[in-house]
């Protein structure tokens, strides 16, 4: 049996991957780590909490002690942090918060598991073990109109959000450079699909189009983004978990580029046409002033992944949105949740029994 220590499990990409290896290995166990802030639920990992070669447990990655027991405990294979702020306009309003979670946390799960792996006698590491480090294309910067990011791209970040996940790609390819750490890092373009928070554009707009509300959006609206279906990005992340070269950065894009201004004119035609509701237009798109330090395009040229490892985004961008539109319009009632915070959380019926008791026996209070 393989174990897999997956940090940030309640959150959009890192719920997706739970639901995405119980789909697709039988052979797993997946120990669930996340600290349930704002954005993380238990409701995101709903059908997994039944499953046994599910654990989950509460806590942050910044906690040391705790971190330790469970590589104690459990003595995963793979340690995959998907753990992490990422919303820029939150970075923006308070930086701090993203180098508490995005580097200082990074670097005590590097620093454990170095401590757990390695022995310093030798200079030896466990067989079979490796850390994954998943980042984002914005610590790259911002392109022009033309050209990729590759994975020798200079890292040029200009967000706090951006900044801190660079720093903490720095601290993962030192432990390599430094200890001889097998580690990985990805980085992939922006993610959609079900169970995103609805702080995010796509969600956003789902919800308040539906309800005829305004449609703020950033400036001319014109910000180029390549859009990564997420059951996409969860397949890329297995093969390079299982596959991907010792110390290498694996670029994860979907070759989908949109402007923001065509995500939402695309999510208001068929919300339109989907409900048959003439309201559902473009009047309601209100611009707003620009984001501070707002990056005009990013772009992913994902040629790595896919000559090493036979990766390629498969859901046409087309066919994505359209079921993510519709899953959110299944689940209304989640929106609304995450919306006003109605899950947050604890005594509301959304831990299980079961949950419970797997936080408590690992010295987690629930």
């Amino acid at each position: 049996m393989i174990t897999y220590l997956i940090t940030g499990c309640a959150g959009f990409i890192g719920s997706n991957f739970v639901r995405y290896m119980l789909a697709h290995h039988r052979d797993i166990r997946l120990v669930n780590l996340d600290a349930l802030t704002y954005a993380g639920s238990l409701e995101n990992l709903k059908g997994a909490e039944h499953d046994p070669r599910h654990i989950f447990v509460r806590g942050d990655i910044g906690d040391r002690a705790l971190v330790q027991q469970l590589l104690s405990e459990y003595d995963p294979d793979y340690v995959i942090n998907f753990a992490a702020e990422s919303h820029v306009d939150r970075s923006i309003a308070h930086p701090e918060a993203f180098v508490t979670t995005n580097v200082l946390g990074t670097v005590n799960l590097l620093q454990c598991c170095k401590e757990a792996w390695h022995d310093p006698g030798t200079r030896q590491w466990k067989p079979g073990k490796k850390y994954l480090q998943i980042s984002t294309d914005e610590v790259y910067g911002a392109l022009g109109a033309d050209g990729y990011f590759s994975e020798t791209t200079p890292l040029h970040p200009h967000s706090p959000y951006s900044a801190s996940k660079a720093s903490a790609d720095h601290f993962v390819q030192a432990f390599h450079d430094t200890y001889g750490m097998p580690v990985n890092i990805t980085r992939c373009s922006n993610n959609y699909g079900p169970y995103q928070f609805p702080e995010k554009l796509i969600p956003l707009m789902i919800q308040r189009a539906r309800h005829h509300q305004p449609l703020p959006v950033y400036g001319d609206g014109l910000q180029i983004r390549d859009w990564l279906y997420v059951e996409d990005h969860c397949k890329a992340i297995d093969l390079v978990a299982r596959g991907g070269k010792d110390g290498e950065v694996y670029n994860i894009g979907g070759h989908n580029e949109r402007t923001n201004i065509q995500i939402v004119q695309t999510i208001l035609q068929q919300l339109r046409d989907r409900l048959r509701d003439d309201e559902i237009n473009e009047g309601l798109i209100s611009h707003v002033e620009d984001r501070l330090g707002h990056d005009r395009r990013y772009a992913i040229d994902p040629g790595k992944i896919r000559a090493d490892l036979g990766w390629y985004p498969e859901t046409p961008f087309e066919v994505g949105i359209t079921k993510t539109i519709h899953w959110y319009l299944e689940n209304e009632e989640w929106m609304e949740r995450a919306s006003s915070g109605a899950d947050q959380r604890q005594d509301k019926g959304m831990i299980s029994a079961a949950d419970k008791d797997r936080m408590l026996s690992s010295g987690v209070q629930p």
